[in-house]
Formats: structure tokens, sequence, C-alpha cells
């Protein structure tokens, strides 16, 4: 059976802490009115830039899109709606923050979910010896599915101004929306984010349940079981994810859409997941647990991060080619905002998840080294966050954003609740299934 540490306890308690304190400081300090928000703007150019710019940069901030309106008169109506739209974007700046950190961690035990649901349909030889470890990580589904629908209930609720389709003077004024709106209208919407979290985490629980029994077992009916519920599953999750996908990310910018856009979060989120269980699992290693997982099992792992990498890269640039190549406005406004305003997390992003795993993970041997398999894990995962915030902050914050106390405290909250959730699931039964068909097969895997 395995303990979780003191130190690990202690230390994902004092980052869930931490969390909470930086992110306060960023709610208690986002704007609450206008002059509030237009001060901040002043602040920041001061800081970013001296005094002598300052006044100029926050003089043109309100009226810098509607500049043509004062060549033309006084347009008090748009200045107005531009200074409305800058302090929702401020006010957004922590909910963002949040939500990137949530949908992130939460995001990670999807992903996880995915892949043992494909083990078990696929009936593969050598992972069983990794499915307790695949189960604990689940674990986190439950609680970080209740945050992240807590999240969008607030949002449905008005709480902040990250879905602009929630808002119905918005609606009102757009065609496009009244278009959208018997999908996008906030009844359906949580009824539909219940369905899914309901599913993923029914799944999970069942096949969990089967998974104990069969270790209990005299027979493989509940493998059997087990096997046919992961096949049945894997297609409601690859419609449910697709949607999720467009309503959780992709409506935050309702005028666009991607085609690709469901397969594209899946990427991510597989490629995430597999990672956490090459991590956890060389940890445990490393504490003297999982004695019959080798380098072997190791290796694959690795292969799959170095696969599923590849795979991103290619959904991300068919999405970006086929849009920027066809400049349609609608479209391209998606990667111009992200080119204009995003430049260092974007590019980061693309460099963190592409070329760096590329060069890395490429050479066989690479793959059996634990140490190098972690650092290119939290490389990884730091590029996927970055991905999730370049999906994020520009539709809900714009210009305005920055990686601050807020960023760090949904970090840091979220990873130590990740931590200790997880770490804590896997203490409840033993690291090693008894009566799995294959666990011989995988105690014997090399490759």
């Amino acid at each position: 059976m395995y303990t979780f540490s003191n130190r690990l306890k202690i230390g994902s308690f004092i980052a869930m802490g931490l969390g909470l304190i930086f992110l306060a400081i960023g709610f208690v300090s986002a704007p609450s009115t206008v002059e509030e928000a237009k001060a901040m703007v002043v602040s920041a150019h001061d800081d970013g830039h001296g005094g002598g710019h300052a006044e100029e940069a926050a003089s043109h901030d309100g009226d810098q899109s509607h500049g043509k309106s004062t060549a033309h008169g006084s347009d008090e109506g748009h200045d107005d709606s531009h200074d409305e739209h800058l302090l929702h974007q401020l006010q957004n700046k922590p909910w963002a923050a949040l939500y990137v950190a949530a949908f992130f961690f939460f995001m990670i035990a999807l992903g996880v979910l995915a892949f043992y649901a494909v083990q078990r349909a696929s009936q593969a030889g050598w992972s069983p010896l990794l499915f307790r470890v695949m189960e604990g990580i689940t674990a986190y589904l439950v609680p970080g599915g209740i945050i992240v629908f807590v999240i969008l209930v607030l949002s449905v609720l008005h709480m902040n101004h990250m879905f602009v389709w929630m808002d119905a003077d918005t609606v009102a004024h757009d065609k496009l929306l009244q278009g959208k709106a018997g999908y996008l209208n906030p009844t359906f919407f949580l009824v539909r984010a219940a369905i899914f979290l309901g599913g993923w985490i029914f799944y999970r629980e069942y096949s969990r349940k089967l998974s104990l029994a069969q270790d209990q077992s005299d027979d493989n009916t509940n493998f059997v079981k087990n096997f046919r519920w992961s096949a049945g599953f894997l297609v409601f999750y690859l419609i449910t994810e697709s949607m999720m996908s467009w309503d959780w990310i992709m409506s935050l910018d309702p005028h666009w859409f991607s085609t690709l856009f469901g397969w594209y979060i899946f990427a991510s989120m597989f490629v995430s997941g597999i990672t956490v269980i090459a991590m956890i699992t060389i940890y445990l290693k490393s504490k003297g647990y999982l004695e019959d997982v080798n380098d072997s099992h190791i290796h694959d792992l690795a292969k799959f991060m170095f696969g599923i990498s590849i795979f991103w890269t290619y959904l991300w640039f068919s999405q970006f080619m086929l849009i920027w190549y066809a400049n349609i406005p609608e479209e391209v406004t998606y990667f111009v905002a992200r080119f204009q305003d995003y430049k260092l997390p974007f590019f980061t992003m693309l460099a963190m998840n592409f070329i760096f795993p590329l060069l890395l993970l490429m050479n066989s041997d690479y793959k059996r080294i634990n140490w190098f398999v972690v650092m290119t894990g939290i490389v990884l995962l730091l590029g996927h966050y970055l991905d999730v915030f370049n999906m994020v902050m520009p539709a809900t914050v714009g210009d305005q954003w920055s990686f601050g106390l807020p960023e760090m405290g949904g970090i840091l909250f979220f990873g130590g609740l990740f931590t200790f959730w997880v770490f804590n699931a896997l203490t409840k039964v033993p690291l090693q299934p008894k009566r799995n068909p294959f666990i011989e097969e995988s105690r014997q895997f090399h490759y």
C-alpha cells in the first residue's frame, strides 16, 4: 500500500493556501468602476513605459479603437461602450486566471480517463501495472469537475463577463449570436455540462469498481464488463469532449469557430494526461513502489508523449494554416489578436509543445532515462497550460493580460489540490492489480 508522505501532503496544503491568497488578492484588486479601470491602465503604463508617455497612452486607451469618431465629432456612446468593455476585461482577469487553471488540471484528469478507457477497450497487455496510477489521477475528476461547473454556474449568474453570449443586451444587438441562441443559451449550456460531467464521473467510478472487484474475483466477468463499458464510453467521450470544447472554450469567442477544435483540445488533454501518468509512475518507483514497472513501461509512455505532441502540432498547424491562408476576416481575427497582443506566450507555447519534445524525445534511449522524461514532462505541462492560457485570455481580457498573482495563485491552488487528491486516492488500494488477465504480460513487458 502506498503511504502519502507528510512532506508531499504539507506541500500540497501550502500550495493551496498560497494559491487562495493570491487569487483573493486578484479578486480584491479588480476595479469596480470605470474610473478605477482607467486608473489601473494609467498605473500599468507608468510602470511599463515611464511617466513621459504614460498619460498619452492612457488618454488614448479609452478611444483608441474609436479614434476616428473624434475627427467626425464626439461619439460619447462609443466611448462609454469602450470604457465599459475595458472595465469588464479588467474584472475578468482573476476569473480568467481561475478558469484557466481549473480547466487545465481538470483536463489532465479527463485525458488520463480517455487513455485508461483506450487501454481497457483495446485490452492492451503492457499497461495493467499502471491502472492504479491512472485510477488515482482520474479521482480528481470529482472535485475538479465540481469546481469547473461552479465557475460555469457563476458565469451564467453574471458574476463575470467571460462568456459574452450570456448577456441578453449583447445578444439583442448581435444577429450572429441570435442565430446561435438555440444552442448557446444558459440553461441548455448548464444541462450539457451536467451531462458531460455526470457521464465522465460515472464511467470512472463504475470502471474503478469493476477493476477492484476483479482483484477479488475467481473469474474474468468483471474484466469483460469493464471492456464493454470502456468501449461504449469511448463513443460517449468522443462526442461529449468535442461538445465540451465548443461550450467551455470556443464559445468564449462566439463569433469564431473551427471544425478541428474538438480534436485540438483532445490532443492537448491526452498528451498532458499521459505526461502526468509518466511523472507520477516515476515518482512512485523512486519511493520503492511499483517494483514490476520497468524502463520499457516508461519508454512506452514517453513514446506516447512524443507521438501525441506531434499529433497536437499537426492539428495546430492544420487549423492555423487553413484559416491564415484563406484570410477570411471573421476567422483570421482569432490569430491576429494572438499575434498582436500575445506574442510571448503564443510562440513560447509552440516551442514548448512541439520543438522541445521533438528534439528531446526523438532519441529512443532518452525515453528510458527517468529524469529526462520528468524534465520533458514539466516543460510539456507548462506548454499546455500556456496553450489554455492563449485560448482563454484573448477572449476574456483582451490586451489587458499579464502574468501575475492571480495566475500564479490558480496554478498553486489547483496544483496543490490535484496533488493532494490524486496521492490520497493512491493510498486507498494496493498499487498493483492482482487478477487482471494481462498482469503477467505487463510484468514481463520489454521493448
